[in-house]
């Protein structure tokens, strides 16, 4: 199941990533080859980057490539390495819990309540900050994963 989440999300990112460098680059020729200027491509742009961004770092907590500091559990062994291994893991859900999926979701229902509107496009904000629950969700995801995996193997 881990390796079909992780292909959908690269499938996913380079598509995000695509888009935005595809975006970029007519923001750049509308506005110093045709001298016109699109009125959409810079918001268009930070949306794309909060995407990638959010959905990025959940990728990059299942790939274990978040950011860490890992000098504890590299100089651990054994039982201990386990048990500091599943407080970072369960560090990381709770986290992902409470910040990204309640408050993220807070925020998704406000400004969809609101019917805020982005200034350009015209998207409604909540489609755009939906991309904070959902990292959250694989952020969770990834961490029960290696919270079975370490527990399993006795390594991340």
């Amino acid at each position: 199941m881990k390796n079909k989440i992780d292909r959908f999300l690269e499938k996913i990112l380079v598509l995000l990533m695509a888009v935005m460098v595809l975006n970029v680059l007519w923001q750049v020729a509308s506005r110093f080859l045709l001298n016109a200027p699109s009125g959409f491509t810079d918001e268009l742009a930070g949306f794309l980057l909060i995407w990638v961004g959010l959905i990025g770092s959940g990728y990059a907590t299942g790939q274990g490539l978040h950011m860490a500091i890992d000098i504890l559990p590299k100089s651990l062994e054994g039982a201990r390495f386990i048990w500091v291994m599943r407080f970072i893991h369960f560090s990381v859900a709770l986290f992902a819990l409470l910040v990204m999926i309640i408050g993220g979701s807070n925020l998704v229902y406000v400004t969809l309540e609101l019917e805020q509107l982005s200034s350009a496009l015209q998207l409604p904000m909540g489609y755009v900050y939906l991309a904070v629950p959902l990292s959250g969700a694989l952020m969770i995801y990834y961490s029960i994963y290696y919270l079975i995996y370490t527990e399993s193997n006795g390594n991340n």
